[in-house]
């Protein structure tokens, strides 16, 4: 058993940005800058957006982030992202989600321009990244293909099998596997017999947000599972009260598998590097 440590993945992939930053600023081109909007306080949210501040400082990145109160507006909102699809120094735009029941996320996510749209959601980039086109690819699927990269796992001719079929995870994970010469099957919540399918996957992609799901008898010796599912579950016996647990029961699965992901530590630092490779992306395709 190998891990597939995504820490350690990121680290060096923000180095080459940071480096790639110099050398645009030594062009005397802009520094690319990547705004994000928070609504509300939802904890794991506020985390989530000080970790992107983080990342947008370690590499040289400008960034702004724009903090609301849960009460706001749907319109208010949007025109709030109105204006940053105006603003010319401002090259990539995140709505850290979830948001507030009253606000359609479908309507916001499709009123960012799809050119600063760096979280890869809107109907625009989500259909170029079907056709193989260049685009901006959502954060996790592209931090998990940059993984795959990384450690050289071999892709073609193997058969994947991608747990849920989520929008932001699974939809596009399928694709981008499918380009990578793949055969992808996705499985979810209607599907009668998951373990039937994973058996046979060379290749195991969960993300289903269900703790501990993917058990040692549902992969086959030698599999590479990754673990895109994070959850809190309370544990007084933790510090914080709670610790996070994947999707995958990493004791009893990491023993039969080739490649795996922790968590933490493997995924997640592999979505944040995919946002700020796609903020770039803008900067460069767009400018």
């Amino acid at each position: 058993m190998n891990l597939l440590n995504g820490n350690e993945v990121s680290k060096k992939i923000k180095l080459e940005i940071a480096e790639r930053v110099k050398l645009l600023k030594a062009q005397g081109k802009k520094t690319p800058h990547l705004a994000a909007i928070l609504v509300g306080a939802d904890g794991a949210s506020m985390t989530y957006v000080a970790a992107k501040e983080k990342d947008c400082q370690e590499v040289g990145f400008d960034s702004t982030v724009l903090r609301f109160d849960a009460s706001i507006t749907e319109e208010q909102l949007l025109e709030e992202v109105i204006k940053i699809n105006n603003n010319p120094e401002i090259d990539g735009l995140i709505v850290q989600l979830p948001l507030p029941k009253h606000i359609n996320e479908k309507k916001v996510t499709e009123t960012i321009s799809y050119k600063k749209d760096v979280d890869g959601f809107h109907p625009m980039n989500v259909g170029l990244m079907f056709k193989g086109l260049r685009t901006f690819l959502p954060a996790t699927p592209f931090g998990i293909i940059k993984l795959l990269e990384h450690y050289e796992i071999e892709t073609s001719g193997k058969h994947c099998v991608v747990i849920g079929r989520s929008d932001i995870v699974g939809k596009p994970m399928f694709a981008l596997m499918l380009h990578k010469n793949c055969t992808v099957t996705v499985v979810h919540s209607k599907t009668k017999d998951v373990s039937a399918f994973t058996k046979q996957a060379d290749i195991v992609i969960a993300a289903l947000g269900i703790p501990g799901f993917l058990k040692a008898e549902m992969v086959k010796e030698g599999a590479v599972v990754i673990d895109v599912g994070i959850t809190r579950v309370d544990d007084a016996t933790a510090k914080s009260g709670y610790r996070l647990k994947g999707d995958v029961d990493f004791d009893s699965v990491a023993p039969k598998s080739s490649w795996i992901t922790p968590v933490p530590g493997g995924v997640g630092p592999m979505t944040r590097v995919g946002l700020l490779l796609n903020t770039l992306e803008a900067m460069e395709l767009y400018k």
